[in-house]
């Protein structure tokens, strides 16, 4: 059985980097599939059963790469933001020192002279005066020299990796052009200390310098940008405390002792303080509590728990210290589970990211064909080679396929982790992508439009007494997970006796239940069921539950040996913000269909309430995934949102199936976006967020794209006949570094998304 894994990924710089390591991996035997995310340094590794995770490391390794298997999420991230300071200080020290280069050879004073004189020289940027070597140059040499070798040596070190594993990187470019512009300047002098002169004598210290400051400065503004892009994820991480006040004893629940929270188990009473973050999932022991629950799911305002109602872990009471029973220890937490999808979101791949990848692949060798072409035509062309020299140089620096890399996976993590601070979870980049398409959306009916909490509004007796009829109907539901059942036993509740003794109970989907009493079968459900214990209405019954389906209430008969005993009147209250949804999302451009099992008439009478004009009605569980089939058929781009199990087929058919938070298992398991807040006005905040996210992927793409496709052409002088300007090496390094810093930037421009209202 396949196994998957994270590691952690050391030494990547641009998109060639990412399709290395997957290439390195992918060599290792056993390894399925190798994703990697430039963006959060993080490779996901699929392995076969006999394959060890200790094997694709060393492969990684040896390929100047390196690879860990994951620390803590935030002690990796306090790491990380030391080495960022770190690195900002050896920026500040590059820049220094490139600007004293450039001092030194353009506006200082000349500090006399060296060597023999009498060279030939043309004066102008750099030149060798013809009195010998100037002691400036030879001063901007050394410290050209140190930031080149020092500053620069992680370029070089991956350079050399890179080409020592058969590929090219933007290392390698960065390398090629540093070097080239510096070891030239180098031989300059050197030449003319031996009484020669190679060239027109110009040198491009201060250039190879600020190739080297400019893309340091680059590096550390777009990783201090992928910081910023993580902060959501990571601000759900410092929601889990480490420390829980445990009740030493529940007769005296006054006194309470600090442990773990790795210490609580299942059953444990803990005391939360105000202000305090809940540690763990539980019940709420107290009588009630407002609690804030913005961190998790996005709720402006506090929430009013009552005793017995759900907390999780994350949230934190505002006006009152509380008592809770735990319900999940830690790692098995709702937040746990938020992080853990937000996590595997950020971590996935777009397909046009693979398409990328590609490219990137053979970018970089494109690219040092184009400048070495570029840099002998001019040669060939009779132009002097300090101009070939500067063509050579510029035209591999601003080349960026860091910045193609980057395009897509810093969105997406931005996009995920936005969407998680607002209770919208994203379970992967193929969700989003499917969100800007949808054009129809299908609601489920019971616990989406509603609240999922029927209860019996009214009882019709017809035979015997009424708890009779409740202790039947509830005695068959006991063991069903249906809202109906819910209702019957929340009502049969206020009896007390015990219930009848029933066998061989038996559930027939899309009918009712149907057991065995002493004297004879009962059933509880609709029409069909009743038919199927024998049971004939007669037109007078018929006509009554015709009527009270009409006004939306949910008709449940109840029989016993071929006599109806009569029927419940259920009604499940709207949800507040349903009716305010679906005109948001019909003036979105969205056609609204209702989804549900119930009676035509009862279905038709609460799509009036909330303005939905297509209803289909009576699906019986197992066809509503044949239904969401027939729409995708039709041609129609479908989103589903539901919540029972019964939904589950219809999510997973969907071309996007979204789930509400509140539902079972199965059904978020089968969804691709999941709501925590269990309110439909986050299924089109959703639907917005999606397009956004990959709005910017485009957008992002777009400038990658562009930036090299304008930046190349022009590095390599195709406008020099017309405007006699040749783009400076330093100018290509400044342009190189912003065009990864602006395409993080952009992503980060997410973080002021807000889902949107419906009002405007």
């Amino acid at each position: 059985m396949a196994s998957m894994h994270r590691l952690d990924i050391n030494g990547m710089s641009c998109g060639a980097c990412v399709t290395s390591v997957e290439r390195l991996a992918m060599g290792v035997e056993g390894v399925e599939s190798v994703s990697v995310n430039l963006a959060l340094e993080r490779a996901v590794v699929t392995l076969q059963h006999n394959s060890t995770l200790d094997e694709v490391i060393r492969a990684i390794d040896r390929g100047g790469f390196g690879a860990s298997r994951p620390v803590d999420a935030l002690q990796r991230r306090r790491e990380g933001q030391a080495e960022l300071r770190r690195r900002g200080q050896g920026v500040g020290w590059a820049l220094t020192a490139a600007a004293s280069c450039m001092l030194l050879i353009m506006w200082l004073p000349d500090l006399g002279h060296l060597g023999p004189s009498g060279l030939v020289s043309m004066g102008g940027h750099g030149a060798l005066a013809p009195e010998g070597v100037r002691v400036n140059h030879l001063v901007a040499l050394v410290l050209g020299g140190i930031v080149w070798a020092w500053a620069g040596a992680r370029f070089h070190r991956g350079a050399y990796n890179a080409l020592r594993r058969g590929s090219a990187n933007m290392d390698v470019l960065v390398s090629l052009g540093s070097s080239t512009a510096y070891l030239w300047s180098v031989a300059v002098i050197v030449a003319a200390f031996a009484g020669r002169s190679v060239g027109e004598g110009m040198v491009f210290i201060d250039g190879a310098a600020f190739i080297v400051a400019f893309l340091l400065l680059g590096d550390w503004l777009e990783a201090r940008a992928r910081f910023q892009a993580t902060d959501a994820l990571h601000g759900l991480m410092r929601l889990r405390p480490e420390e829980a006040w445990k009740v030493d004893s529940e007769a005296d629940d006054a006194l309470s002792t600090a442990v773990p929270v790795e210490a609580l188990a299942p059953g444990d009473l803990i005391r939360i303080r105000p202000g305090e973050v809940v540690p763990v999932d539980g019940v709420l022991v107290s009588e009630r509590v407002l609690m804030d629950t913005s961190s998790l799911t996005g709720e402006a305002y506090p929430i009013n728990i009552k005793r017995d109602e759900d907390v999780h872990g994350g949230a934190s009471p505002v006006d009152a210290t509380v008592l809770m029973r735990v319900t999940q220890a830690a790692g098995a937490t709702l937040l746990d589970r938020v992080i853990a999808l937000v996590e595997a979101a950020q971590s996935g791949k777009a397909p046009i990211q693979r398409l990328v990848d590609r490219i990137s692949r053979v970018f970089v060798p494109v690219v040092i064909v184009l400048a070495a072409a570029a840099a002998i035509g001019w040669y060939l062309s009779g132009a002097p080679v300090e101009r070939s020299m500067l063509v050579l140089v510029s035209t591999l620096v601003i080349a960026c396929p860091c910045a193609l890399g980057l395009a897509t996976p810093t969105a997406l993590v931005v996009g995920t982790g936005i969407g998680a601070r607002h209770g919208m979870l994203v379970k992967g980049i193929e969700a989003l992508e499917q969100s800007t398409m949808i054009d129809t959306v299908v609601l489920d009916k019971t616990g989406t439009i509603t609240e999922g909490k029927p209860r019996i509004a009214h009882i019709e007796l017809l035979h015997g007494d009424v708890p009779q009829m409740l202790g039947f109907a509830a005695a068959l539901e006991q063991d069903s997970l249906h809202p109906i059942a819910e209702a019957v036993r929340w009502s049969w509740s206020n009896f007390d006796r015990p219930l009848p003794n029933l066998e061989d109970i038996i559930v027939k989907p899309g009918q009712g239940i149907r057991g065995e009493a002493p004297d004879g079968p009962v059933a509880i459900g609709n029409m069909d069921m009743m038919l199927d214990l024998g049971i004939v209405l007669d037109d007078i019954q018929q006509e009554q539950m015709r009527v009270r389906a009409q006004t939306g209430a949910g008709v449940v008969m109840v029989g016993h040996d071929q006599r109806l005993l009569g029927w419940f009147e259920l009604r499940d209250p709207l949800r507040p913000s349903s009716k305010e949804a679906i005109a948001g999302m019909q003036r979105a451009g969205l056609d609204v269909i209702m989804l549900t099992g119930d009676q035509q008439a009862t279905a038709n009478h609460l799509a009036e309430e909330v303005g939905i004009h297509t209803v289909l009605a009576d699906v019986l569980p197992d066809e509503k995934g044949t239904t969401v089939q027939s729409l995708r058929e039709q041609g129609r781009n479908v989103a589903m949102v539901g919540d029972g199990i019964n939904d589950a087929a219809a999510l997973a058919t969907a071309h996007l199936g979204i789930a509400m938070g509140g539902g079972a298992g199965i059904a978020v398991d089968a969804a691709q976006l999941v709501l925590l807040r269990d309110d439909l006005m986050d299924v089109r905040g959703a639907l917005d967020l999606g397009r956004h996210t990959v709005g910017k992927i485009r957008t992002n793409l777009a400038w990658a794209f562009g930036y090299n496709v304008v930046g190349i052409p022009l590095a390599m002088g195709l406008l020099y006949p017309w405007t006699g300007w040749l783009l400076p090496p330093a100018f290509a390094a400044a342009a190189m570094s912003l065009s990864s810093v602006s395409v993080v930037t952009n992503s980060l421009t997410l973080r002021w998304w807000t889902p949107r209202r419906w009002e405007h």
